[in-house]
């Protein structure tokens, strides 16, 4: 057997949905952000102020006026575990829960014990490169001297030794190149990352375009965020057009007022080499529900406009009926400690009385972890990461495993 050709020219054929979901484009054929005379940007997305600014100006949901929502992070899918019994029950909590916004579903990690590991972060194709990688199918394979074929159920694995190597299961299709470069596709999500700290991710309507060089593109819809990477910045979803000039200025829909310049996007790190997958075994299913859907910037009362997201998440948990579960609230660690956790402790109330009023009756044990438990980094080499402290920004749903 011969090991895949780690070319540029090769990830460039990676289907990325486009910035209008009907065209394919990869990170160096994308179109690069243009500025204007106005070029944007936003500055960090602080979480939580004590006594938050006194609105001069409408603000995106969740932020205060001039501040710009940073291009998230691009999140790896989870192919760790490559057995369907141990992630089959978080499998049936996806298929019901469906496309919500602002809600995903994983896997819960758990120990051999169990419990819930509590250390473990999403992972992401970026920082350090590290992580952890699962699929919906298959069945664990361990080759021993690194190298190897196997298949089984459905899953063909290919590992050549050097770090590349192929995995398919259904629609999941993994490409390791062993040089820091790869490519995921499930056939709803696609992935790819270079070897310069390019890279994509898409998903129906969304798209994220990482250039490398601190600028990137985020769009969802009718909203797109753009990062030029030298602190200017720009967002625009029909409503609110935000444009930072990277001077200490922004306007919202002409209006203006005071903005930090942008931090560059983050540079990709490495797509996980194939020598790294192992299985982590799943003990059920966790719901993360983004709070800016949810929450108004420092707040812990539901905004109206979140109704139809939580209509459905509730749907879904009637459906589901599990008889038990928590819920967990995080913050980024902007502010004091004691602020966070007092925030994080009340949005988790906030969305299990809000549940419960919508008639699910399973038993939810409630908590707030503040800021001790980041699933991304709140800094990157010593700089602000907004995208990072916007993922830890979360209220999360644990549903134990069930017997179907």
């Amino acid at each position: 057997m011969s090991a895949p050709k780690r070319s540029r020219g090769l990830l460039a054929v990676v289907s990325l949905i486009a910035l209008t979901a009907c065209g394919t484009a990869s990170a160096d054929d994308a179109p690069q952000p243009k500025k204007t005379a106005s070029s944007p940007t936003a500055r960090a997305t602080a979480e939580e102020p004590e006594a938050p600014a006194t609105p001069t100006a409408p603000a995106v949901a969740g932020y205060e006026p001039g501040e710009i929502p940073p291009v998230p992070l691009i999140v790896m899918p989870d192919l760790s575990m490559l057995d369907a019994s141990l992630a089959g029950f978080a499998l049936d909590v996806d298929a019901a829960v469906g496309d919500i916004p602002g809600v995903t579903v994983t896997p819960t990690r758990c120990d051999a014990t169990g419990a819930v590991e509590i250390d473990r972060g999403a992972l992401l194709a970026y920082g350090d490169g590290s992580g952890v990688l699962t699929a919906p199918d298959g069945t664990v394979v361990n080759y021993g001297d690194g190298s190897g074929t196997y298949e089984l159920n459905g899953v063909a694995v290919t590992v050549y030794g050097d770090g590349s190597g192929t995995y398919t299961a259904g629609d999941v299709s993994v490409v390791s190149y062993g040089d820091g470069s790869g490519v995921y596709d499930d056939g709803t999500t696609q992935v790819y990352v270079h070897t310069d700290g390019a890279g994509g991710w898409s998903r129906g309507d969304a798209s994220i375009v990482n250039y490398g060089d601190g600028s990137g593109v985020y769009t969802v819809g009718e909203t797109q965020v753009v990062n030029y990477g030298d602190g200017t910045g720009l967002y625009s979803d029909g409503r609110l057009t935000v444009i930072n000039d990277g001077t200490g200025t922004a306007t919202v829909n002409g209006i203006p007022v005071p903005a930090d310049p942008l931090p560059p996007v983050p540079r990709l790190g490495a797509f996980p080499a194939m020598g790294t997958i192992a299985p982590v075994p799943s003990c059920g299913a966790t719901l993360t529900l983004d709070t800016g859907v949810l929450f108004d910037f420092g707040s812990a009362e539901i905004r109206p406009d979140a109704d139809a997201a939580l209509d459905a998440l509730a749907t879904a948990l009637v459906g589901l009926a599990a008889p038990a579960g928590s819920v967990e609230g995080h913050t980024d660690s902007v502010s004091s400690a004691e602020f966070n956790q007092k925030l994080s402790q009340d949005r988790a109330q906030a969305v299990a009385d809000d549940l419960a009023a919508r008639g699910v009756g399973t038993a939810f044990s409630v908590v707030g972890h503040g800021e001790d438990r980041p699933v991304a980094p709140n800094e990157l080499d010593g700089e602000d990461n907004p995208a990072g402290r916007q993922l830890n920004r979360r209220v999360e749903i644990l549903l134990p495993g069930v017997t179907s």
